[in-house]
Formats: structure tokens, C-alpha cells, sequence
């Protein structure tokens, strides 16, 4: 039997479906190895397969031989996750689109992938003032010694300041590629990208030896914002990749953070704007911004010492299957209800319960955790 992967492999070979199509044929037919065998009578009530579309794909999947092609693609690509992989990274497989392959190099650590411990992205311009590099190395370094996985793009700049300051603190980071795991861009970045591929990892949707090319880049934002809970763009010109990553971001559900800056600062034009639309300020008392994004800061080094437990009553079994999912550290909603196999609206009810009971706290993004 070909494993559901090859299938997600073999679709994304065929021109004109993208993520957002797949995601679609999965939804329609509850598998893409269904959709695979499907005629195309029964693809054209998928929205968005128009004539074009159906004639490529009826000319192409004929061509192609799944299980040879995921053979094939392993021994190129040596290692990659499909959304069909346990291992696939939660947080993205909840967008609209997931990317059919996900390459990876590094150190994998599943509970990022589970969306059980914290990633933030952090983006911004690739000319920096001394201003944004200052709050970035702080911001990255704090994040990192509170538990924090830094996600970034590699690019110079933010970028490569908010890697480099994650791993000086000793923390784990993650840089999202605009070309193959195995293509190093820019070049300069050369020996920042050997200490990521040791206290860290770096993906891509893009195959072994892909070099770079400009139309990656925006479409790699996607998956820095889906991958994070929160972005946090600390500065940004008007017309900035930074911007469509923010975008992203607010499609997703995630939170949008900005770092303010002067009104005639070009570098900081972009982050103005996101303020104006409603974006959260970056503010001097760095543990307000921790505690937003669901981490307990630390004073002089010492941890906060933890309140002893409320004793838990009885519940009520809904509730306490929901209360069984939830841990001492913030989950995403969606991951809640993967985890209990209730229905959304139960889940919601049931936390909202829980809520006013005083034995779950909500946080921005959609987050809950035990109080």
C-alpha cells in the first residue's frame, strides 16, 4: 500500500495545484491518494478546478507513479515531512497553506513540531539602524532564555541578528529558507548557518540544490508566520518583505507585534503602519512582552516561585477530557481540540467553563493554559 506522503509528493509535481488546492482535495476527498484516483468529473467540484487546471492534471498524474517518485525524491532529499507525517509542525498544518513538502536540516526538537513548546518570528529590514539591531539582539536574547524558539529568514539584518542572539544565549532558533535546506543565501551567512544547523534547524519548502530566486522569498513569509505564535517585526520600510510576513500573520491568527520608532525614520515607517492597523507595541519592560506571549519571566535569575495547587473537583467528563489536553503551558486552540477529538464548538464551550471556574487562563492568540 503507497503511504499517503507519496500522494502529497506526486500532486505537488502536477503545475497549477498549490498548498491551497491540495488543502482543498484533501478536505473534499478526506485523503489525497482518493483524490489521486478520482475523475475528473468528481475533481471539478473542488473550488478552484477550472478546465485549465483539470486538463494538467489529467495530462500529468498520468505520467507520474507515486511510489517511485517518494522513492526517488528520499534518495535526493533526504529528509522531509509531508502533512501526511505525525512529525509535521502543528502550528503550520492549521493554515490554509501547509506546504505539501517541508524540508529539514539540523537538530529536530518534536515538542516545537507539536506546537507544545513556544516559537516567536522575527522579521525586519535587511539595513538595520543601530536602534533596531540594540532591541533586537535584547528582545531575541530574552526570548531565548525564557524557553522561546526564535524563528527567522536568514536574510541579513534582523534576520541574522535575531538567529545569532538566540543562540549566544544559549536558545534554539529556526531560519526559514528561500531556496534548498542545502543553499546557503547569502552566502556571507555561511558560518551562522553551521552553528543553526547545531542549535537548531532549517527548513524549506524547496528541494535539495533550488538557488535563490526572488518570487521564493515572499511566498517563504507564509511559513515563518505559520510556524510562530507571534511575529514580531522590530523594523521595517513601507514596501518590506517584513510587512507580507505580518500579513500572513493576521490571516493566520497569530499576534502582530511592532517595534515604535521616530516618524521621519525610514526604517521604521513600516512598523508605524502596523501600529496605525492595530498592531501591539514593543515596549522597554520586556517581561510585559514575555508574559503576553505566554512565558514566565525570570527576576535576577532567580525563578518565580510557583503557588501551591488548587485542589480539582470532580468534573463533569466533557470538561475533564478538555481539562486532560491542557497543560501548564499555553496551547493553541486547535491543538486542543486535535487532542481531545471533540467537536470545536464543545472545546469552546468547555474552556469557556473552565474559564469561569478559575482552572484555565486564556491567551492572546487563541491560547489557553492551566491557571
Amino acid at each position: 500500500m503507497i503511504e499517503e506522503g507519496a500522494y502529497w509528493l506526486a500532486w505537488a509535481q502536477i503545475s497549477g495545484v498549490g498548498p491551497v488546492l491540495l488543502r482543498r482535495l484533501e478536505q473534499h476527498f478526506g485523503t489525497l491518494a482518493t483524490a489521486w484516483n478520482a475523475s475528473k468529473v468528481q475533481l471539478a467540484e473542488v473550488e478552484g478546478f477550472g478546465f485549465q487546471t483539470l486538463e494538467k492534471v489529467v495530462q500529468q498524474r498520468s505520467r507520474l507513479h507515486p511510489e517511485q517518485l517518494f522513492t526517488k525524491h528520499q534518495q535526493e532529499n533526504s529528509h522531509f515531512w509531508t502533512p501526511a507525517d505525525a512529525d509535521y509542525p502543528r502550528l503550520l498544518l492549521e493554515t490554509p497553506s501547509p506546504p505539501p513538502i517541508l524540508y529539514y536540516r539540523g537538530e529536530v526538537e518534536l515538542q516545537e513540531n507539536l506546537g507544545q513548546k513556544p516559537m516567536v518570528g522575527i522579521v525586519g529590514t535587511r539595513q538595520p539602524s543601530e536602534y533596531g539591531i540594540r532591541w533586537t539582539r535584547q528582545i531575541s536574547t530574552a526570548l531565548a532564555k525564557n524557553g522561546f524558539t526564535v524563528v527567522s529568514g536568514m536574510a541579513e539584518g534582523i534576520d541574522t541578528e535575531s538567529h545569532s542572539a538566540a543562540m549566544k544565549a544559549g536558545g534554539r532558533t529556526i531560519a526559514v529558507l528561500g531556496t534548498g535546506v542545502d543553499v546557503i543565501y547569502p552566502h556571507k551567512n555561511r558560518d551562522l548557518y553551521k552553528q543553526i544547523l547545531t542549535a537548531g534547524l532549517v527548513v524549506s519548502e524547496y528541494p535539495t540544490k533550488t538557488p535563490p530566486d526572488r518570487k521564493h522569498f515572499p511566498r517563504r513569509n507564509r511559513i515563518i508566520a505559520g510556524l510562530s505564535r507571534a511575529i514580531l517585526v522590530m523594523e521595517a520600510p513601507i514596501k518590506s518583505g517584513a510587512l507580507i510576513t505580518a500579513t500572513y500573520a493576521n490571516e493566520f491568527g497569530r499576534d502582530v507585534y511592532a517595534l515604535p520608532g521616530r516618524v521621519d525614520d525610514y526604517p521604521s515607517q513600516g512598523c508605524l503602519k502596523l501600529l496605525s492597523q492595530g498592531a501591539s507595541f514593543i515596549l522597554k519592560e520586556l517581561d510585559e512582552l514575555l508574559t503576553m506571549l505566554g512565558a514566565i519571566p525570570q527576576i535576577d535569575g532567580v525563578e518565580a516561585s510557583t503557588a501551591p495547587e488548587q485542589s480539582m473537583p470532580t468534573l463533569e467528563p466533557e470538561l475533564q477530557t478538555v481539562m486532560d489536553a491542557i497543560a501548564s503551558e499555553a496551547l493553541p486552540f486547535d491543538f486542543i481540540v486535535q487532542q481531545t477529538g471533540m467537536a470545536a464548538g464543545s472545546v469552546s464551550g468547555a474552556l469557556l467553563q473552565l474559564e469561569l471556574m478559575g482552572f484555565v487562563s486564556q491567551l492572546p492568540g487563541m491560547r489557553y493554559q492551566k491557571s
